[in-house]
């Protein structure tokens, strides 16, 4: 079968973190542009790439690309791409999307037109004036940007953020993807110590864990494209079975989590032990005022931050104290995500380097500590 499209949204700041993850499983013909990353493989990228990304908000297969002024164009469009190659007889194909500074501005009609398109083209190819959708779902997914259509095909169902580990969080939970990003300009190696003074729900923890010791992202769920006939199951299992193999048992990550609410003690113990590293740290209720780094371990943490001026003013009264106890330096480095500018003047040194990330739909800047 010849080389597939596929293309990974990911948080904007992201990218070339992703980027070196896509290149690592086997991505060709790589191009970033914000928010995502597109590349080129062969089928088995589709399972690799849904099991082992720890980055990637999902695996879209790219069907085409194609301008669309007008419905027509966008029927057009849609029926001129060789959607039978993923969707069979049977199968079911919703269709969702946005659009952004096009004249084709009205979701529902751009959805109508599309599903149209698509059934007009099946219907061909299989010889069937009615096509039952009771089979797989094959999600279409669309985005037209400045009268420029592209097509997908979400191979992944619930987002890659959903590990299956966290089926609880606390009130403010960061998500796994944007963790495991961090993690990664972080610099965790395999024998890194890893600290969290605010460990919330335990995900810095546990994807730290994961980027150590090698563990794919994906392993302890499903995914949609895993139901589809048009993916053999033994690619499924070839890539679930060369993931496992991949674990590095031999890891000396250590986590060291601390939180002020014994909750989020026993919340990040039982995220912990449903993602197979409970084993890998230690976890206890402490204020942040006794905090104490290990000598060399990184220190990551996303301190809570307020909307309204009290809330506010007790947020950078911790940033305050934040500072006091981590001072931080080459050897007890540490990186923190905040949505205040002003973040280091409270915290009471200026960083090393700074990123600019998105927390949602937050402003946030990752500030990096090592010298």
């Amino acid at each position: 079968m010849e080389n597939i499209r596929l293309c990974c949204p990911c948080h904007f700041g992201l990218e070339s973190v992703l980027k070196f993850e896509i290149g690592k499983i086997g991505g060709g013909d790589i191009t970033v542009t914000d928010g995502k990353i597109s590349f080129t493989g062969g089928e088995e990228l589709i399972p690799r790439a849904n099991l082992r990304l720890s980055t990637a908000e999902r695996v879209l297969i790219e069907l085409g690309t194609f301008r669309a002024e007008s419905f027509e164009q966008l029927f057009d469009g849609v029926y001129a791409l060789p959607l039978e190659r993923f969707i069979g007889k049977g199968d079911a194909f919703p269709v969702k999307g946005h659009s952004l500074n096009s004249k084709l501005h009205s979701i529902p009609d751009c959805q109508r037109i599309i599903k149209k398109a698509a059934a007009k083209r099946l219907g061909e190819k299989f010889g069937s004036t009615w096509l039952a959708e009771t089979g797989a779902v094959h999600q279409l997914q669309f985005q037209i940007l400045k009268d420029v259509c592209t097509l997908y095909l979400d191979t992944t169902g619930a987002g890659l953020h959903k590990r299956g580990y966290r089926r609880n969080s606390n009130a403010a939970p960061i998500k796994e993807t944007l963790a495991a990003g961090i993690i990664d300009l972080a610099r965790v190696r395999a024998d890194s110590v890893v600290c969290d003074p605010m460990c919330g729900s335990g995900t810095f923890l546990i994807e730290a864990a994961y980027k150590a010791c090698s563990i794919a992202p994906g392993l302890r769920r499903s995914f949609s494209a895993e139901s589809w006939k048009q993916l053999p199951a033994e690619l499924w299992r070839a890539e679930r079975d060369a993931a496992l193999g991949a674990v590095n048992k031999a890891s000396g990550y250590k986590g060291f989590g601390y939180d002020i609410d014994p909750a989020a003690i026993d919340l990040t113990l039982e995220n912990s032990r449903k993602a197979g590293v409970q084993s890998r740290l230690t976890v206890r209720e402490q204020d942040v005022m006794k905090f104490k780094a290990p000598e060399g371990a990184i220190t990551i943490c996303n301190p809570p931050y307020g909307e309204r001026m009290l809330e506010i003013r007790e947020a950078e009264e911790l940033y305050k104290r934040l500072g006091e106890r981590l001072r931080p330096d080459s050897a007890h480095p540490a990186v923190i995500i905040s949505p205040d500018e002003d973040f280091e003047k409270f915290f009471g040194k200026k960083a090393d380097k700074k990123r600019k990330l998105y927390n949602g739909m937050i402003k946030c800047n990752l500030y990096m500590y090592f010298k």
